[in-house]
């Protein structure tokens, strides 16, 4: 018996499309929501049809359809949460997914990282644009947030040390805190920085390696104690 219904638009990805889709799944930092349309889009490649596409990733054949033909009309762009209806739109596709892909892959020659106003003028659009643009995709590039990973055996322990000598200090101790001019040092990260991604802010880890330091050496230290009353 013949299939009756409308039938699909062919969905067919350029190695660019299906090198990006299969990057976001692939990292773990991707947003659940998002990693599950670029998983929709690449089985739907396939040649899948909605209803197998849906038992295989827990999804329903109609939200499978709305991002595949979202996709067809918009392609990566169209992944993104769309502006609610009002007057026509005044920026093409191609200009929307050239802004997310200038936004996450580079960064302005005399900045860290992109504003609206700087991406406005690389672009040829309006700031207003750009904001809606990357509101709709969720991307912050003003935002960093970081994280500490601690590996020490030995670092609750430690901490309980530190903190004893705040909440309980012995009678007649001496305790020395030194802080670095952190401005003057040659710092890296001690983990890479995870990029961002639509819906995550980059993040970079709390620690540091210091590639340039001084150190207080015997004779200052000895010049601080002789300050300390006896």
């Amino acid at each position: 018996m013949a299939r009756t219904g409308r039938p699909k638009a062919e969905l067919v990805l350029s190695d660019e499309e299906r090198a990006a889709l299969e990057g976001w799944v692939r990292r773990r930092s991707t947003p659940q929501a998002w990693a599950l349309r670029c998983r929709i889009i690449l089985a739907s490649a396939s040649g899948a049809s909605n209803k197998d596409v849906a038992a295989q990733l827990g999804a329903t054949p109609h939200a499978v359809g709305r991002w595949r033909k979202r996709f067809v009309e918009h392609r990566i762009a169209g992944l993104g949460d769309m502006p609610r209806p009002g007057g026509p739109r005044t920026v093409t596709d191609e200009q929307v997914a050239a802004v997310v892909k200038r936004t996450l892959e580079s960064a302005p020659k005399s900045a860290t990282h992109w504003s609206t106003r700087a991406m406005a003028r690389e672009m040829g659009l309006s700031q207003s644009t750009v904001s809606r643009i990357w509101r709709a995709f969720g991307l912050q590039p003003h935002r960093t947030e970081t994280f500490k990973l601690s590996t020490d055996p030995y670092f609750i322990d430690k901490v309980h040390d530190v903190v004893g000598l705040y909440l309980d200090p012995p009678e007649r101790a001496l305790v020395f805190c030194v802080d670095e001019k952190s401005q003057i040092q040659a710092l890296d990260r001690s983990q890479p920085v995870l990029p961002m991604m639509p819906g995550v802010p980059q993040r970079i880890t709390h620690d540091y390696v210091r590639a340039g330091t001084t150190g207080l050496d015997p004779e200052s230290w000895t010049r601080v104690m002789r300050l300390v009353p006896a």
